[in-house]
C-alpha cells in the first residue's frame, strides 16, 4: 500500500507529471475535475519540461497497481511522448491501457484527445485517424488535435477535409483556423479567411499570423503575384496586436515574393520599434538579399554588413546556420571569399559535415572555385563527405571550364562507396558535360546499373548542349522508362541546334499522340527556334499565334534571333516589343534592333535603339571569357586591359590574326561596332574575349590543363560570328580541337568544322 506515495514522489515521476492545465497555452486538454491523494499530487507538480528520463519514468509508471493509474496520469505521460516524439513509447502506453481492462467509458474523450494528439506529433496519422473514428463522442478538441496533425505534416487537402467536416457539427476555434491555414493551399485559404472574418476570428493573433504566412507564400498560385503579397500585407496591417511570429511572417513573405527591399525596409521598422528578432528573422532578411533582383550591390553588401554586425552583437552570428546564410548574402552579392571563409571558420560549431556542406552551398553557383577549395578543406579536417556533400560539390563543378575537377569528385565518389548511387551517377552526367566532356557523360551513363528517367534526361541533354542530335535521338529509341516532358525538351533542342527541323516536328507532333505529354512553353520555345534557325520565320510566327497559352520571353528571343538572321526587320520589332514589356531590363532586345538595322543599313535606326536602351538604363552583360590555365582559371573581358600580361596577348592574337588571314580569315567589321556597348566602341573586334582567352592558351601551352591538345573556353553570351569564324580556322592552323561553351550550348571546332554545323 506505499508504493503509490513512493512512486509519486519519485523525483522521475515528477519530471513526468506536469499539470495538464499548463500542457498548452491554449488549455485545448482541460484537466477534468478529480479528488483523490493521487490527483492531488499530480496537480500540484510541476518541473522543467526538458528534464527527460521518460523512459525511466514508465518504467517506474507500470510497476504502480493499476488502481493508482489514473486518467490524469495517462494524459500527462502521453504529452511527454508527443512532446519527445517517442512513438514507440506512446504506442507501448496505449496497448498498457487497453490490456488494463479498465472499465467501460474510461478512455473518454479527454484521454482520447490525447491519444490522438500523441500520435499526429509524432507522425502516425492513420492511429491518430483510427482513435478519431474509435470514438464514441468528440469535441472540438478533438476535430483541433486530429487537424493540428495532418496540418503539420503538410496534408493540406486532408486538413481542409476535416475542417469542412467539423464545421457540420462545432464552430472551430482560432487554433482550428490557424490550423488548417497554415496548410492549406491558397484558394482554400482564402474561402477560411472569408468565414474566420463571419466568425470574429481574423482579429485572433494565431489566426492573423497564420493568414500572413498563407499568403506570402502562395507567390504564383492565385494568380496575381503581387495580390497574393499585397493581401499578407493587408493583414498585417489590420492587426491590433503584433508578436515577433507576426513580423516574421510578414519580412519572410516579403522575401519568398522576392520583394528584398520591401523586406529590409519592415526589418528596419521591427528593429526601430524594439521588437526585438531571432534566427528566423536573420534566415528570412539575410535570404531576401540573395533571392531579390531589386536590392542594388553596393546598398546590399552596406545593408548585410550592418545585420551582420547586429548579429554578432546579439550572438546569433555563432549559429552555422545564421553565418552560413551571411556567407550565402555575401557571395551573392560579390564579397570577399575569404571574408566568407573568415566568418565560417569563427562560428563556433563548424567541425561537423553538415555545417562544411552549408558553406559548401552557399559558393556552389556564385563562386564554385572557392566551392571546391572548401570541399577539399573540409578532407583535410578529416571529415567523409556524405551523399548530399556530393551532389552539391557536382553542382560546383558543372560551372567550372574543365572536367578535371568533376573527375577528382568522381574518384572521391567511388572512394566512399557511392559509385552505385543513381542520383549522383546523374550528378556526374551532368557535370560531365557541363565541363565539355561528352565522352565521359556517356561513359557514365553506360556504367549504371539502374536507370531512372533522370538520367535518360541528363544524357540526352547532354548531347543536346554538344550538338550531337543524331545520338540524341538514337538513344531515345532505346529508352526503357516513360519520358517526361523534360525527356522532349531535351530532344527538341537537340534537333534545334542541329538543324533538323522535320524531326523536330515529327517529335512535337508524337509527344500527346504517343507519350501522353501535352506540350508546355519549353516545348514551343524549342520549336520556334528549331523553325527559325532553318529559315522558315513565318512558320514560327504561326505557330506562336496557335499556341493556347502566352508566349513567353523565351519564345520571343528565339523568334528575334531568328528575324536578325534572316532579315526579318518588321517581325524582329514585334518580337522584339514583346520582349521589352516581358523583361525591361533585357538589353536583348535594343541590341538585336540596333544590329538588325546595321545590317541593313538602317544606321540611323540603330543609334535611336541605342539611345533608347541607354534611356531606359539598361545595360548589356559585358561579354566574359574564363580559360583554365594550370591551377589558376583566367578572365578576359573584351579589350583585355585589366589582364596582367595584356601587351604579350595583344602580341600573340596579332599574330595569329595575320597567320589566319593568310588562310582566308576574313573579319566580320560589320559587326565591330555595333555588337558592343557604345562606350566600348574602340574595342576592335579583334579583341573579343574569347580569342584573348584563345591567344593566352596558346603562350601557356605547356602547362595548359587539357586532354591530347585539347583547349576549352568558357564564355558568359553567345559567341559572335566573327569569333566562330576565326575558331572554325584556328583549329585546323593549330593542329587542336577548340571547345567553347557560350551561353546556349557547346561548339566543338576541328579541322575548319564546328560541331554545331552553324546553327547556334
Amino acid at each position: 500500500m506505499q508504493i503509490l506515495p513512493r512512486v509519486m514522489s519519485h523525483p522521475v515521476i515528477r519530471a513526468c507529471c506536469i499539470s495538464i492545465r499548463n500542457f498548452s497555452g491554449s488549455n485545448l486538454l482541460s484537466l477534468p475535475s478529480s479528488t483523490g491523494e493521487a490527483n492531488d499530487l499530480f496537480s500540484r507538480v510541476r518541473v522543467p519540461s526538458m528534464r527527460g528520463h521518460l523512459r525511466d519514468a514508465l518504467s517506474l509508471f507500470y510497476t504502480a497497481p493499476i488502481q493508482f493509474q489514473s486518467r490524469a496520469v495517462y494524459a500527462s505521460l502521453l504529452h511527454e511522448c508527443a512532446r519527445h516524439g517517442d512513438l514507440e513509447q506512446g504506442r507501448r502506453l496505449h496497448q498498457h491501457m487497453v490490456l488494463s481492462r479498465k472499465p467501460y467509458g474510461w478512455l473518454d474523450v479527454f484521454v482520447s484527445n490525447h491519444l490522438i494528439n500523441m500520435y499526429a506529433k509524432c507522425g502516425d496519422l492513420h492511429c491518430a485517424h483510427q482513435v478519431f473514428d474509435e470514438m464514441p463522442s468528440r469535441n472540438v478538441v478533438s476535430w483541433t488535435a486530429l487537424i493540428s496533425g495532418y496540418a503539420q505534416r503538410g496534408f493540406g487537402d486532408e486538413c481542409f477535409r476535416l475542417f469542412s467536416c467539423m464545421l457540420m457539427q462545432y464552430r472551430p476555434n482560432e487554433f482550428a483556423f490557424a490550423s488548417v491555414l497554415s496548410s492549406c493551399r491558397y484558394v482554400h485559404g482564402k474561402q477560411v479567411h472569408g468565414l474566420a472574418v463571419k466568425m470574429a476570428l481574423d482579429t485572433s493573433i494565431y489566426v492573423a499570423n497564420a493568414l500572413v504566412s498563407l499568403y506570402g507564400k502562395s507567390f504564383g498560385a492565385g494568380g496575381d503575384d503581387d495580390g497574393a503579397v499585397d493581401d499578407a500585407w493587408a493583414v498585417f496591417e489590420a492587426m491590433e496586436f503584433r508578436n515577433l511570429i507576426s513580423w516574421n511572417s510578414m519580412v519572410e513573405a516579403f522575401q519568398f515574393c522576392k520583394f528584398g527591399t520591401r523586406a529590409i525596409d519592415l526589418f528596419t521598422v521591427m528593429h526601430r520599434e524594439g521588437t526585438g528578432f531571432d534566427r528566423a528573422t536573420l534566415l528570412s532578411v539575410s535570404s531576401a538579399l540573395c533571392g531579390s533582383n531589386d536590392i542594388g550591390v553596393d546598398s546590399g553588401l552596406k545593408f548585410c554588413f550592418q545585420l551582420h554586425s547586429l548579429s554578432v552583437k546579439t550572438g546569433f552570428s555563432m549559429e552555422v546556420g545564421v553565418a552560413t546564410a551571411f556567407i550565402k548574402a555575401y557571395s551573392f552579392l560579390g564579397g570577399d571569399a575569404a571574408d566568407c571563409y573568415r566568418l565560417f571558420t569563427e562560428t563556433s560549431c563548424c567541425a561537423d559535415i553538415i555545417s562544411w556542406t552549408g558553406i559548401i552551398t552557399a559558393f556552389a553557383e556564385q563562386n564554385p572555385e572557392m566551392a571546391m577549395f572548401l570541399f577539399g578543406q573540409s578532407q583535410r579536417e578529416g571529415l567523409a563527405p556524405d551523399w548530399y556533400t556530393f551532389s552539391i560539390i557536382l553542382k560546383a563543378c558543372a560551372a567550372l571550364v574543365t572536367e578535371l575537377h568533376a573527375s577528382a569528385v568522381h574518384s572521391q565518389v567511388i572512394k566512399y562507396g557511392f559509385a552505385g548511387d543513381t542520383v549522383l551517377q546523374n550528378a556526374l552526367i551532368h557535370a560531365y558535360s557541363r565541363c565539355g566532356s561528352i565522352i565521359m557523360s556517356a561513359q557514365v551513363f553506360d556504367e549504371m546499373e539502374s536507370r531512372d528517367v533522370v538520367s535518360w534526361n541528363s544524357i540526352l541533354k547532354a548531347y543536346a548542349l554538344h550538338g550531337q542530335a543524331n545520338e540524341a535521338l538514337l538513344l531515345f529509341s532505346r529508352m526503357n522508362v516513360k519520358p517526361d516532358p523534360t525527356t522532349f525538351v531535351s530532344l527538341l533542342s537537340a534537333c534545334s541546334h542541329s538543324g533538323m527541323v522535320e524531326e523536330a516536328i515529327k517529335i512535337f507532333d508524337s509527344m500527346f499522340e504517343n507519350y501522353g505529354v501535352l506540350p508546355q512553353l519549353d516545348h514551343y520555345a524549342c520549336l520556334v527556334d528549331a523553325l527559325g534557325r532553318a529559315g522558315r520565320v513565318p512558320e514560327a510566327e504561326k505557330l506562336i499565334k496557335k499556341m493556347p497559352m502566352e508566349a513567353d520571353s523565351v519564345i520571343w528571343s528565339a523568334l528575334l534571333g531568328s528575324c536578325r538572321k534572316y532579315g526579318e526587320t518588321q517581325l524582329a520589332k514585334l518580337a522584339a516589343d514583346k520582349l521589352k514589356e516581358l523583361e525591361p531590363d533585357n538589353s536583348l532586345s535594343y541590341v538585336q534592333m540596333s544590329n538588325i538595322y546595321c545590317l541593313g543599313g538602317n544606321f540611323d535606326k540603330a543609334g535611336q535603339a541605342r539611345k533608347e536602351m541607354k534611356g531606359s538604363r539598361v545595360k548589356k552583360e559585358p561579354g566574359l571569357s574564363w580559360i583554365e590555365i594550370g591551377n589558376h582559371v583566367h578572365e578576359f573581358a573584351s579589350g583585355g586591359r585589366h589582364h596582367s600580361q595584356k601587351e604579350a596577348i595583344y602580341t600573340k592574337l596579332e599574330k595569329l590574326i595575320g597567320q589566319l588571314k593568310e588562310m582566308g580569315y576574313v573579319p566580320e567589321t560589320n559587326l565591330a561596332l555595333h555588337d558592343i556597348e557604345e562606350e566600348h566602341k574602340e574595342e576592335q573586334l579583334f579583341y573579343h574575349s574569347e580569342k584573348l582567352a584563345l591567344a593566352f592558351a596558346i603562350m601557356n601551352e605547356g602547362s595548359l590543363r587539357c586532354n591530347k591538345g585539347l583547349i576549352r573556353i568558357m564564355k558568359n553570351i553567345r559567341i559572335c560570328v566573327d569569333c566562330h569564324n576565326f575558331m572554325k580556322l584556328a583549329s585546323d592552323l593549330l593542329g587542336k580541337e577548340i571547345v567553347v561553351r557560350d551561353s546556349n550550348r557547346f561548339h566543338h571546332f576541328k579541322d575548319r568544322l564546328c560541331s554545331c554545323n552553324d546553327y547556334w
